[in-house]
């Protein structure tokens, strides 16, 4: 048995030697792109997803969810360093869309020598919380059946906001600047001036677009003429079928008075979050201009506007 099983290795020895060594697939730089959208709750992440999902067959990528224990934005570090690996050597998700309630990863920190793509879409924060204060008590009309957190609960948001309950406090409106922070404790340290600092960093340097909630097909519009290998379509698909089926709607909301957003305005962590809401804002309504013009109403997105001239050396 020991000289057949010595035969039996001989032979596989062999045929590895003639085989040579196995090479690995090289992808091209279009099939080897990975799209990460670190989506922040309640700024229309599903309606855009969706756009996502209805695009991968006919674009040929594909989408995963990124799906992690109680929603925790904030991974530990052997997960972190499990998702970068994923991310950078599963061959077979390239081209891969990622998107998932997960807080800004540097992968340069892990010696990653090609970085995903990061995109997001945040949304003006009083908005956002109210969205959210609904949505835990009553749902919305994409999974109307599901149980939520705080069903039962009938207060409204003005009620609570009077009443000085948690739910509505200002240390709720602290999400979107973590979540462009990244990893770091003191991004979660509510209101400091480190963590807003640090997302404005992120938001400029290491996002590749970055859109409004109340600007949403201006930014599906960009994402198409900027990246067509995954948004091939996808401007047509929203104005003919996303604005109609994908859009989802907290059921039961109302709308904050006067007198609820001016005192939710006092804090000085709702002043952080507006901020960076309009310093987002800003850079994307900077860029739309310089890539689109407006044409009898409707927005068109420019040709090519650069050209090479005198190359050297020439050829004959």
């Amino acid at each position: 048995e020991r000289a057949i099983a010595r035969h039996e290795v001989r032979e596989i020895e062999q045929r590895h030697t003639m085989d040579g060594p196995r090479q690995e697939a090289v992808l091209d730089e279009e099939e080897d792109m990975v799209i990460i959208y670190n989506r922040v709750p309640k700024t229309a992440s599903t309606s855009f997803t969706n756009i996502a999902y209805d695009l991968c067959a006919k674009n040929r990528y594909h989408v995963l969810h990124i799906n992690t224990t109680k929603n925790n934005p904030v991974m530990s570090l052997q997960d972190q360093v499990r998702f970068v690996k994923n991310i950078t050597s599963w061959k077979e998700m390239k081209p891969g869309f990622y998107h998932g309630h997960v807080s800004y990863l540097d992968f340069a920190k892990f010696g990653v020598k090609k970085k995903p793509i990061y995109i997001n879409v945040i949304r003006d924060p009083i908005e956002r919380l109210v969205s959210y204060y609904y949505f835990l008590r009553f749902g919305d009309d994409y999974r109307p059946g599901l149980r939520r957190r705080k069903q039962g609960d009938k207060k409204t948001f003005d009620e609570c906001v009077a009443e000085g309950g948690s739910d509505c406090a200002p240390e709720k409106l602290w999400l979107q600047i973590p979540f462009f922070c990244g990893h770091s404790s003191e991004c979660w340290n509510v209101g400091s001036r480190w963590a807003m600092d640090q997302a404005k960093y992120n938001l400029i340097n290491e996002y590749f677009l970055v859109g409004v909630t109340e600007e949403l097909e201006d930014f599906i519009m960009l994402l198409e003429a900027a990246l067509p290998r995954f948004f091939r379509g996808a401007t047509e698909l929203y104005r003919t079928v996303g604005k109609k089926s994908h859009l989802r709607k907290t059921t039961e909301k109302k709308l904050p008075t006067k007198q609820t957003i001016a005192k939710l305005q006092q804090s000085d962590i709702w002043k952080m979050e507006n901020e960076f809401y309009e310093f987002a804002l800003e850079q994307f309504q900077f860029i739309r201009a310089h890539a689109v013009r407006e044409k009898d109403g409707d927005l068109y997105i420019l040709a090519q506007n650069f050209f090479y001239e005198k190359i050297y050396p020439k050829s004959n």
